[in-house]
């Protein structure tokens, strides 16, 4: 990984290049997503269909394409599910059930002596459309991730969505998440067709007020276009991990949780912020080491070649500087004492502290969302939560004297703004009460 020294201001075109990365959608992949859309708004499931045998399994026999999975076809593969991957799964759902039960709203009323009555209603959203990778990448972690907080917010119902396998038929690992975390619904297609599906509805995919999951650049664009027509978790980018490390840092575990998260995507970032000048070099050495054991090595070297650096600053508080202004999806804390920056870092995805907490547990198993924001955005963007499936309306109620009482303040705001009817509303309900 190459080394950029803050002192000698190397590393402002370094970051410039990270953050290009998000803007770096090619016309081409924009104008393809916009006709999918186009094709599936019309053609409703025989276009969906025919990109699904185009994009992800060309070579199977039409016969053999599964696109609503059967219920029977989702029992059977929990039945087939290998002991081990059931309990740990199991025991991933009890830690993110625990973690986000505690972010659950309830409403509120508020009375006043007056007879006014004002209260906020607090409810989940009626269906919401799960998008999971199942084609070469399949991760059954993100349907525990996106399902369980869409069902402590009370969703009526979710609907998954996820690429068939080039045989045509269904990802075992993502039908064993699907019913373990309560979801009989699963349609085998994926990319910007299956976004298009879920926001438009067709004759068999229902109609979803929210589409939330990772995806490729095509989902992620699809999504982005069709924000306004169906709500979306997020504007997702390449995944990225900080590690902000001192001299007490494991090179070993540096170059580890570096990788974790280059194997991802060639574009994915891995950033190293550390005032110890010894450390790049030892962190590289390990990589030299690691790197060609790993069976997704060519991905990872690109991304680390690429979108990959190691930033040498002169103390502490630039290193959280920087740190701040990159917003980081992930950021891991391998410092002599972690604890000290839960209070100094605010703009992060999710933190992670001390050498035992590796940006995998968060992933897989502890219990926070691992569906973070990306490319910066968690400067105003937060995790996935109860509160993404949930939505809130207010409610009002003024008897005759308590408007009587407030009639002359509205009136004094409307005239200011020149909204004449909006006066003449509650004045003619004062000359009624004069009468």
């Amino acid at each position: 990984m190459n080394v950029y020294y803050t002192k000698n201001g190397e590393d402002a075109a370094f970051l410039a290049k990270i953050r290009s990365r998000a803007e770096n959608v090619g016309a081409d992949v924009e104008t393809a997503v916009k006709a999918i859309i186009s094709d599936v708004k019309s053609g409703g499931d025989a276009a969906v269909k025919r990109y699904t045998k185009r994009f992800d399994c060309p070579d199977s026999d039409d016969n053999n394409i599964v696109y609503a999975v059967p219920e029977a076809l989702i029992d059977d593969a929990l039945e087939r599910a290998e002991p081990d991957f059931v309990s740990a799964m199991l025991s991933a759902i009890e830690n993110v059930t625990a973690f986000h039960e505690r972010q659950k709203q309830n409403g509120y009323v508020i009375t006043k002596e007056s007879g006014v009555m004002l209260g906020q209603r607090v409810r989940g959203l009626n269906r919401v459309g799960l998008y999971v990778p199942g084609g070469s990448a399949a991760y059954p972690s993100s349907v525990i991730m996106n399902a369980i907080p869409a069902r402590i917010a009370g969703v009526s119902e979710i609907i998954c969505v996820t690429p068939p396998q080039k045989d045509g038929g269904a990802n075992p690992d993502i039908l064993v998440a699907a019913r373990l975390c309560g979801i009989n619904r699963v349609f085998l297609c994926g990319g910007a067709q299956a976004v298009a599906a879920l926001a438009y509805g067709t004759e068999i995919i229902p109609k979803v007020s929210k589409i939330v999951g990772p995806g490729n650049i095509y989902v992620a664009t699809a999504k982005r276009l069709l924000y306004g027509v169906v709500d979306i978790d997020m504007i997702a980018g390449p995944s990225e991990i900080l590690i902000l490390a001192d001299r007490f840092a494991n090179p070993k575990y540096i170059a580890c949780d570096l990788c974790s998260q280059a194997e991802h995507d060639a574009m994915a970032s891995a950033i190293l912020i550390t005032t110890d000048k010894t450390l790049p070099a030892r962190v590289n050495e390990e990589l030299d080491k690691l790197v060609p054991t790993l069976p997704r090595k060519d991905i990872i070297e690109q991304s680390l070649q690429n979108y990959g650096g190691i930033i040498v600053a002169e103390n502490l508080y630039e290193a959280i500087a920087l740190a701040e202004d990159i917003a980081p999806e992930h950021m891991e804390i391998l410092t002599e004492n972690p604890f000290e920056f839960i209070g100094k870092i605010d703009n992060v995805g999710s933190l992670f502290l001390g050498e035992y907490s590796p940006e995998p547990l968060g992933d897989y198993y502890a219990g926070p969302n691992h569906v973070l924001p990306t490319s910066g955005t968690a400067r105003f963007f937060s995790p996935l939560s109860v509160d993404s499936f949930v939505k809130k309306s207010s409610y009002i109620y003024y008897n005759r004297a308590a408007l009587a009482e407030a009639a002359g303040d509205i009136l004094t705001i409307a005239a200011k703004e020149g909204l004449s009817a909006h006066a003449k509303a509650i004045a003619i309900r004062q000359e009624t009460t004069d009468e």
